[in-house]
């Protein structure tokens, strides 16, 4: 079966390249570097370098969505706020868009999003029917979703992903703390009472296969552990997995002027459950954060 992925160079996007293709899937990369895209994601990997390229004959029957521009590498000023916005939404809008001029259209669709959808919550339980927040994050995600959901007017499946804290080897926001809880320079962000919904990239994967085989599965599903944590416990067990102390935390009076608006990112809190998945039966490999730490530190 052919598969189409838009941001499958991606920290998450070129692990699970690697792994639809390993098990048969003939595995297409859009891409805005083509030559780049079987070095990073492996041999065989087809790239894309314009979605104006697709034809009405191309038949995808699976299409997953991850494009957009990293939303932590850069402070957000209004411009960077628009690349942000641009990178997903119109991008998936010109999907959709591809969709309907295609003769054979896609039976799935898997779009990316965010549990920034869910905005600042302090110790409140969120799942899938928590309301959208209108802060930044919150409205991006909600019409980042909002796109995706119009491909169900052309008979799509639609499945979205709001994806928390993604642990995994070779990027993500892990692998900025790492270098100084090595040095033994980490603490925990502000007061370390946020609580951050994590999970590990091996199953988010997993979700992400299961979407693919389970065709019942539709709507929005939180791609969150069972048991997310707090900052303060994040940061034990960081700290306790390299076997370094977490002595200096950073006060939020630093972060907030550093930072801006951003640091929302970093002393929101949001506890997010898996609500849809485990009552789909969904098993997780990593349950637990140490588990999760454990074996991804032992790739790093």
């Amino acid at each position: 079966m052919k598969i189409l992925i838009t941001g499958g160079t991606g920290f998450i996007g070129r692990a699970l390249t690697q792994n639809l293709a390993n098990q048969g899937y003939e595995v297409t990369v859009l891409s805005r570097n083509p030559d780049t895209v079987e070095k990073i994601c492996g041999f065989g990997i087809k790239a894309l370098d314009s979605l104006d390229k697709l034809k009405p004959e191309d038949t995808y029957p699976v299409i997953i969505n991850l494009a957009g521009a990293p939303i932590f590498d850069v402070r957000w000023s209004d411009a960077r706020k628009q690349v942000i916005r641009d990178s997903r939404i119109n991008l998936t809008k010109q999907l959709v868009a591809c969709m309907a001029i295609m003769t054979v259209k896609p039976t799935l669709l898997i779009s990316g999003s965010a549990i920034g959808y869910y905005g600042e919550h302090g110790d409140t339980v969120l799942t899938e029917q928590s309301v959208t927040h209108t802060d930044f994050s919150g409205q991006l995600c909600a019409d980042w979703e909002a796109e995706a959901k119009k491909a169900e007017l052309l008979g799509v499946r639609v499945c979205i992903i709001r994806t928390g804290l993604v642990l995994g080897d070779g990027g993500g926001l892990l692998q900025r703390m790492l270098l100084p809880f090595r040095l033994g320079l980490g603490g925990r962000l502000g007061n370390g009472q946020q609580w951050m919904s994590w999970i590990h990239r091996d199953d988010w994967i997993a979700i992400a296969n299961a979407m693919i085989t389970n065709t019942s599965m539709q709507g929005a599903y939180n791609a969150t552990a069972p048991n997310p944590v707090t900052n303060s416990e994040f940061t034990q067990a960081l700290a306790h997995g390299l076997k370094r102390p977490a002595l200096l935390p950073v006060p939020a009076c630093l972060l907030k002027p550093l930072l801006g608006e951003m640091s929302a990112l970093v002393l929101g809190s949001q506890r997010v459950l898996p609500e849809r998945l485990l009552a789909e039966g969904f098993k997780f490999q990593y349950n637990d954060l140490s588990s999760a730490l454990t074996e991804v530190l032992s790739q790093s």
